[in-house]
């Protein structure tokens, strides 16, 4: 990992080179050669199996990509994704690389979103109390613009809680936290970050602790086994010998874990919010929405959308300001305590006067996008364009793009695998239109016709404002950080008190 914290470009030069860039892309892609798309599936079966052990086992995941790209000499090509037989029916995409030809997954004339959420395959209806809930919806279904206004609604509703509220819980982080330094001289972020975030997220939508629930504590703990019934098709344990990876093979990606190893947890769940969510759920019931819908379709917000992004969110900016190091730190330290003491407190017109907070958010949802995969199905033949070459996808043909290579696309970004804190500053802010990280682009707006995550601005504020209260209390940290199959792990390893003066 390589990582600055001035090395970014003179805000001329990255005027010029937008400007420049953006007025000839229009021309230069009107222009392009129309190219079949290279790559092949294999023999039936036995190719989607190949490629799958390719992608976790003999590869890994950027590698897996990286050869085909260099194979094909292409960033648009054919290939299969995991999981393959016998949980997906059909593994075969049109795999997308980089940042021009990625676009067409937000485009809900082109492309249809019909439960394409977790990519080729989805669980049973079980895990969802039997509904198909709103992430697993086409905009073109009535039900689907009903349910994301509802929850819209809710989330604005909401609005003047999320700072103060954020805040209450940021201090129990941070008292864990410092506790656990002293008495173990580490301590494993990611595990008080899942219990901050369910307790934040609970506390939003019921107004009340989940410890006067039956859920108590234990509340990330059952989302995070749901989450992984769901997911595990998906990902790799990554810590056994060689030797035992066909089975692992067999027990993660041939066949789905079935509902009934998560029933009893996803209930209490799902009782819990029930009985907590009354309000909200009237407000269901008003609009038409059915209340046990309503129910599963908060609950999947709640766990899936929410605590799920914030479990692979925070870590992850985390890990790329502590891995960036002390020059960072007080950079970060001395622009928010100056803002602050100007302003006079933690507040939305406040945070927007922190340039770099802004930029060192943005950069890490560019460099590390918390979801790295999006689908689609062509609603109809369709030509795509990358920098190179136009190729055409016929009706049905299901498109994949990997986000992480899109939003380091280094025909967009200079220095694209560096964490560029100061990147967005400036003239930079023009370059946002090419973080992609919320099911769109982060210059757009989720609405009720499109697919962008619902809480997307939401993501934004609360890591702005976990950089502030961490930097209003302490001076720099230090870490260490590994990647697993779901996101980044971090472990402080130390964190030094903001210093007293006299």
């Amino acid at each position: 990992m390589t990582i600055s914290c001035y090395g970014a470009p003179s805000h001329q030069h990255i005027k010029d080179s937008i400007m420049s860039s953006m007025s000839s892309f229009s021309s230069e892609l009107s222009n392009l050669p129309k190219k079949p798309i290279p790559g092949q599936y294999g023999l039936p079966f036995i190719g989607a199996i190949k490629d799958r052990w390719d992608y976790f086992y003999n590869e890994g995941k950027d590698e897996f990509f990286e050869n085909r790209r260099r194979k094909y000499h292409s960033t648009v090509f054919r290939t299969n994704m995991p999981p393959g037989p016998f949980i997906s029916p059909d593994s075969k995409v049109v795999c997308l690389l980089d940042a021009v030809s990625f676009p067409i997954l937000f485009d809900m004339s082109k492309v249809e979103k019909l439960n394409v959420l977790d990519g080729t395959y989805h669980p049973s209806w079980s895990f969802t109390g039997g509904y198909r809930v709103c992430a697993y919806l086409d905009p073109s279904e009535p039900k689907h613009t009903s349910l994301k206004s509802y929850f819209m609604s809710i989330i604005a509703a909401r609005h003047d809680n999320f700072i103060p509220l954020f805040q209450q819980c940021l201090y129990d982080l941070f008292f864990e936290l410092e506790s656990q330094i002293t008495t173990k001289k580490h301590s494993s972020f990611n595990s008080l970050s899942d219990k901050m975030s369910f307790n934040y997220v609970f506390r939003l939508f019921c107004d009340k602790n989940p410890n006067e629930t039956k859920v108590g504590s234990n509340g990330a703990n059952l989302f995070d086994k749901w989450l992984l019934c769901q997911l595990a098709p998906l990902g790799t344990l990554g810590i056994l010998p060689k030797f035992l990876n066909l089975l692992e093979d067999l027990l993660l990606h041939t066949f789905l874990l079935p509902f009934f190893l998560v029933k009893s947890d996803y209930y209490k769940l799902y009782d819990t919010f029930y009985k907590s969510a009354s309000s909200i759920l009237d407000e269901a019931e008003n609009l038409g929405i059915k209340r046990d819908e309503a129910c599963h379709n908060l609950v999947f917000l709640a766990g899936f959308n929410a605590y799920g992004g914030m479990k692979a969110t925070f870590p992850m900016l985390i890990k790329w300001v502590g891995l960036a190091g002390e020059k960072l730190h007080r950079q970060l330290a001395n622009e928010i305590r100056t803002v602050v003491k100007a302003e006079g407190g933690v507040t939305i017109s406040s945070l927007e006067k922190m340039s770099l907070t802004k930029s060192v958010v943005y950069e890490a949802l560019r460099i590390e996008p918390p979801v790295p995969f999006q689908y689609g199905r062509a609603k109809e033949d369709i030509v795509i364009q990358s920098h190179d070459a136009a190729f055409e996808i016929k009706k049905g043909e299901m498109i994949f793009g990997y986000q992480p290579f899109a939003t380091k696309d280094p025909k967009i970004f200079e220095k694209p695998e560096q964490f560029v804190a100061n990147r967005f500053v400036g003239e930079g802010e023009r370059l946002l239109k090419y973080v992609y990280w919320s099911n769109g682009r982060q210059t757009e707006n989720p609405t009720a016709e499109n697919k962008q995550c619902p809480g997307k601005d939401l993501v934004v504020l609360l890591c702005r404002v976990m950089l502030v209260e961490f930097f209003l209390r302490y001076d720099t940290f230090r870490i260490e950080a590994r990647t697993s199959t779901f996101g980044s792990i971090v472990t402080f390893k130390s964190i030094t008190p903001k210093a007293t003066t006299t």
